[in-house]
């Protein structure tokens, strides 16, 4: 079972990293949050893993903290949320705002999660409630440098690209992605402002 990675970090995207181990390349999925914590390719990196075993495939899960990772780890055990829609979920909302919501019980805020219906926040509520605690004590400071930006011209695929990874038709999408383009004006933006933006649109 892998629960840690360091080395360097190969390439990245909004949804995914590769990090060199011994001349090894481990493909880790990451949330938005993870994504803006890690440095530029070619420098050094450590995540915390989580290791899903499927029938099919083995697949690391990478954290930029302690609290992120414990929070997937508790959405997952939650009756219908699987790791992608969990992923979906760190990536729509930062792992202390998401304890926040749980903690003061705010249905509203969850329900605002694109991908999180009624049903889904309210198991959610339930069958964390009595978790929380436990959460709370993995909460740690998020750190990590500043997020680097990403010129419009740039961004527009990697946002697609990442929507899809995340659930999205990819006809929707592109067009989602358009209308952020749009609403930032070829603005150089954090790609990670992107795809949030581009969620908020989905959730509406």
């Amino acid at each position: 079972m892998i629960a840690h990675v360091e080395g360097v970090l190969r390439e990245k995207t909004p949804t995914r990293a590769v990090v060199m181990v011994g001349g090894v390349g481990y493909e880790l999925h990451v949330s938005l949050t993870t994504f803006s914590a890690l440095p530029d390719a070619g420098k050094p990196v450590s995540l915390r893993v989580h290791t899903h075993v499927r029938e099919d495939a083995i697949v690391l899960f990478g954290f930029h903290t302690d609290l992120e990772r414990a929070l997937f780890e508790q959405l997952i055990r939650t009756s219908g949320v699987g790791p992608k829609l969990a992923q979906a979920v760190l990536s729509g909302m930062p792992p202390r705002d998401l304890l926040a919501a749980l903690t003061r019980e705010d249905l509203a805020a969850l329900r605002s999660i694109p991908g999180i219906g009624l049903k889904t926040a309210q198991r959610l509520l339930v069958d964390l409630r009595d978790r929380i605690g436990e959460l709370a004590a993995a909460a740690v400071a998020d750190g990590g440098a500043p997020a680097a930006s990403t010129p419009a011209s740039d961004a527009f695929e990697e946002v697609v690209s990442a929507l899809v990874n995340l659930g999205t038709q990819r006809v929707r999408a592109e067009r989602v992605a358009r209308e952020v383009a749009d609403e930032f004006g070829g603005a150089e933006t954090p790609i990670e402002s992107w795809v949030r933006a581009a969620l908020r649109r989905l959730s509406r």
